[in-house]
């Protein structure tokens, strides 16, 4: 699924949009998206300017959109237009920074999904090495 497709699904735009493609989806089971962290993301003006690292609550906000696609993708139809809300992150940890020029892979599993309401499990991995974790809650507007 490419941005646009992720455009009909999500009302962020750029700069906002967080999440570049998804790769894989299994409705209910898991979603893995992507992140190009580019050195002329907005972010990197101000944070910080000698030693350019991406925003912790960035990542979790990438990890969120990745989630409201999965919720979408997993209880909504097509005719469908209630927004999905990110309620919030319950807990997040970070291990490493984000730099520019990495490629965020963005995994998302179901913790417990009801028809309105959801917690789901982010993780967020450069190459092969986890760089935060997430817990994050979804509700459906309608």
């Amino acid at each position: 699924m490419g941005v646009e497709e992720i455009k009909e699904i999500l009302p962020h735009r750029y700069p906002f949009l967080l999440v570049d493609k998804v790769i894989d989806c299994v409705p209910n089971e898991k979603l893995i998206a992507v992140k190009n962290v580019s050195a002329n993301e907005q972010f990197f003006v101000g944070h910080f300017p000698q030693e350019k690292v991406m925003p912790g609550v960035l990542i979790v906000e990438a990890l969120a959109q990745a989630g409201a696609v999965f919720f979408y993708l997993s209880k909504r139809t097509k005719d469908d237009k209630n927004l999905i809300y990110y309620l919030g992150k319950i807990q997040a940890k970070f291990m490493k920074p984000v730099i520019p020029g990495d490629q965020l892979r963005l995994e998302i599993k179901p913790i417990k999904m009801l028809s309105n309401v959801g917690i789901l499990s982010g993780e967020a991995y450069v190459e092969d090495n986890l760089v935060t974790t997430a817990e994050l809650a979804f509700s459906v507007k309608g």
